[in-house]
């Protein structure tokens, strides 16, 4: 049986091989292609340059929990009782959402061990009406904190959101003082808590529990701030520094302990919950 044939100086196949789709990726700050295997196998950061693709809650607690873990706070849904609607109803962009990215909202909770250790992770997903902050993800977070609390788990936030979900209007903006109470209570019950911030975190996110942690911590190169550059730019009509908002200004100017590559988050994650507990048990 023949499978090619020999044209002059060439190789023919009787049927040309199409390149499955997604195979190859194309990096955004190099335009270089990366195989997605070695992607994922670098938990998505391009082994070259370190830029780092958005992930979402599946992949991080793949990345931080030893095993399985338990998802807490799952049967809050959100709700319409605005009945708001602006291009599309909001319950119709929900449902659209919720199928196309197999999300229920914006955050998960999960509990389990990193390295033996308990901790409980709340991770935002920006698939999700871009991480926005309704009632629902503010609800979902109160009730991990409270679970951290009453356990006495550490606590991790890891934040990717364009800020309050517009389409609850005030009830989205509540959500920042609710979970700055609830962690308020959680410092005070001397529970570890800590924030680490993603590409992008912005917003009413920034704004409340995102900048709360005992630490504070970011990704490379990771956009993090309130309002954004251009609305900056055009309020005090300056420029801005090169870098601005990003992890590396941050951490210059102070409001980050430090940056942590995706590739050693689970490390540095586990030696910090093994000295705060450490810390704990001499007390």
């Amino acid at each position: 049986m023949s499978w090619f044939k020999r044209k002059g100086s060439n190789i023919v196949t009787d049927t040309p091989k199409e390149m499955p789709e997604g195979i190859w990726i194309k990096v955004p700050e190099t335009g270089e292609t990366v195989h997605r295997r070695e992607l994922e196998d670098n938990y998505w950061v391009d082994p070259s340059s370190g830029y780092h693709f958005p992930i979402g809650s599946k992949e991080y607690f793949n990345l931080l929990f030893d095993d399985d873990f338990e998802e807490i706070a799952s049967e809050i849904k959100p709700a319409d009782p605005l009945k708001f609607v602006d291009r599309k109803p909001y319950m119709q962009r929900l449902a659209e959402t919720q199928k196309k990215t197999g999300l229920t909202d914006a955050v998960r909770v999960g509990v389990g061990k990193v390295r033996k250790m308990d901790l409980v992770v709340a991770c935002m997903d920006f698939r999700f009406i871009g991480g926005s902050m309704g009632a629902a993800v503010g609800e979902r977070i109160a009730r991990g904190i409270d679970h951290a609390r009453k356990n006495k788990i550490p606590l991790l936030i890891i934040s990717q959101s364009g800020g309050a979900r517009m389409m609850e209007s005030v009830l989205s903006l509540m959500q920042m003082a609710k979970t700055s109470a609830k962690l308020a209570q959680l410092s005070q019950d001397g529970v570890p808590y800590i924030s680490l911030m993603t590409n992008p975190t912005t917003g009413g996110v920034t704004a409340s529990f995102a900048m709360l942690g005992d630490f504070n911590i970011a990704e490379p190169k990771a956009l993090i701030g309130f309002a954004g550059p251009r609305v900056i730019r055009q309020t005090i009509g300056r420029d801005l520094p090169d870098n601005f908002q990003t992890s590396e200004y941050l951490l210059e100017h102070g409001f980050l302990d430090f940056i942590v590559p995706r590739t050693q988050l689970k490390s540095k994650i586990s030696k910090l919950l093994a000295v705060l507990l450490k810390k704990h048990e001499k007390k």
